[in-house]
């Protein structure tokens, strides 16, 4: 080693670049599906995990699954549509981790009508839970935790449905409207808070089976969705994991207001 830390950098192995020993990471809606997988992946690289959603019981649920794998991990119960909610499990996950350094925005909502009768309570809940909710929840674990300390990854849980519009059988308007509005919150933030070196990116999931596509795939099928993917196949319970970890670790420190979709390539083959 050198006397000089950037050099020090530049000797670590891969293995130590993906380390997330002695890191916290705050997933919210993590107590199940796409969320559960990314808590999954930041313990199994180290990392003390807070879980967040509505639902005490699948947070219990889920806790106890990943500290039967040996990953440090807790549980606060909170609703991310409210604003005391998320200021209030900001507060609460700095206080009993001490600070958080990754932030993973996964708490979200769906819905499925056609826009000429889309319910406006439904755009509402979709708006305030997608994207408010991000925003508050963000703000105040950077204000209270990141900033001060110069260090920070946020990542954010956007959709391929945030990059254009679907198939005519897929009337998901707010929730596209919704992703997409996530997509460039991450990267004006990502362009905002590169001064107090907080890492801002999402991630665009394609299909994933999940309670939230439970519908879309009951109406779609599950195997023609498949086969209208590049790949040939839907994401699975390891899908996310190799991204999120290279977005929170300093694997991916050089990386800022990106937007990587995971979905088998279709984002690629609709442009």
């Amino acid at each position: 080693m050198t006397g000089n830390p950037k050099d020090n950098l530049m000797n670590r192995s891969v293995q130590q670049l993906f380390d997330l020993t002695g890191k916290t990471a705050l997933v919210s809606g993590g107590s199940r599906g796409l969320g559960l997988q990314m808590a999954y992946a930041l313990g199994e690289a180290g990392a003390r995990v807070m879980l967040s959603s509505r639902s005490a019981e699948d947070l219990q649920r889920a806790t106890a699954e990943l500290q039967a794998a040996g990953i440090q991990a807790d549980w606060i119960a909170a609703d991310c549509s409210q604003e005391t909610g998320s200021r209030g499990l900001a507060d609460e996950a700095i206080r009993r981790l001490g600070h958080v350094d990754i932030l993973v925005n996964n708490a979200g909502a769906a819905w499925g009508e056609p826009a000429e009768v889309h319910s406006v309570e439904a755009w509402d809940k979709l708006m305030n839970l997608n994207v408010r909710g991000y925003f508050i929840l963000t703000q105040q674990i950077a204000r209270n935790s990141m900033i001060a300390r110069r260090s920070g990854k946020i990542i954010n849980v956007a959709s391929i449905a945030g990059l254009g519009g679907n198939v005519p059988e897929m009337t998901t308007l707010a929730y596209n409207t919704s992703k997409g509005a996530v997509i460039n919150f991450t990267r004006a933030l990502a362009c905002e808070w590169g001064k107090y070196n907080i890492n801002v990116n999402a991630i665009c999931p394609g299909f994933f089976p999940s309670k939230m596509t439970k519908g879309i795939f009951r109406e779609l099928g599950e195997d023609n969705l498949a086969k209208r993917t590049p790949l040939g196949r839907l994401g699975d319970d390891e899908s996310l994991k190799g991204l999120c970890l290279l977005y929170a670790s300093d694997a991916g420190r050089h990386i800022s207001g990106q937007c990587i979709a995971v979905d088998g390539g279709v984002s690629a083959m609709i442009g």
